[in-house]
């Protein structure tokens, strides 16, 4: 596999293993090592290193002295530091949609939304590469409403948040196959939200898919844990 500009080498290296990560391909506690994957990508162990220190950033993997970088445990710790921050900044990211717009305005958003819901709806439950579509759903929405509410400090958090939430996304999805559905609940949700214009009843909705998540990266976690 070869990597080529506009985006830079080391993060383009560093978004292959974090994918690789998010799809457990490469599993918590596994070592990563620079020359096996400096061989594997046909590229320089210093650009490997740099996008370790970038997966290290975004809380994909620890580096140790003497022992190199290591894909970080999926702890409940870490759920739950996630999540109370996470789910937060959506609240933020919709509320702050609906202040600056309004009745026609937001057509734009709930056609983003049916886009969504057409995409989900031929998304067959049972293919491999399901819960990367649906996530991908998600975050298209998400890079919509940046347009909308243009706040680069809040577009910037949230994006650096997206690898980590992606993990424990699609760790709920690959063992709850009842979680296209829920995603489609709460896209649904959204939708008459914005049409309604309720900010509260757009802010419940978030939260309480975000809390479902939650739950069931945690259950899944315990589940391992006593296995």
């Amino acid at each position: 596999m070869r990597f080529q500009a506009p985006e830079s080498l080391s993060e383009q290296i560093a978004q292959h293993l974090g994918h690789r990560i998010t799809t457990r391909d490469l599993k918590p506690g596994e070592r990563i090592q620079e020359l096996k994957v400096s061989g594997e990508l046909n590229v320089s162990r210093g650009s490997v290193r740099e996008a370790l220190l970038i997966l290290e950033r975004r809380h994909l993997v620890e580096i140790f002295p003497r022992r190199g970088a290591v894909v970080s445990d999926l702890t409940p710790e870490r759920v739950n530091s996630l999540y109370d921050i996470y789910i937060n900044l959506l609240v933020m990211l919709g509320t702050k949609v609906m202040e600056r717009w309004s009745g026609e305005n937001l057509t734009g958003v709930v056609a983003q939304v049916k886009q969504i819901q057409s995409a989900l709806d031929g998304v067959s439950t049972n293919s491999s590469d399901a819960p990367e579509k649906v996530m991908e759903a998600g975050f298209d929405l998400m890079r919509y409403a940046y347009g909308l509410v243009e706040n680069p400090f809040l577009e910037e958090t949230l994006e650096n948040f997206r690898p980590a939430i992606s993990r424990t996304y699609y760790v709920a999805l690959k063992h709850f196959r009842d979680g296209f559905g829920e995603t489609e609940r709460f896209f649904t949700e959204l939708a008459e939200a914005i049409v309604s214009n309720d900010s509260d009843r757009l802010q419940r909705a978030i939260k309480t898919f975000g809390e479902h998540q939650r739950h069931q990266v945690l259950s899944i976690l315990e589940e391992e844990a006593s296995s």
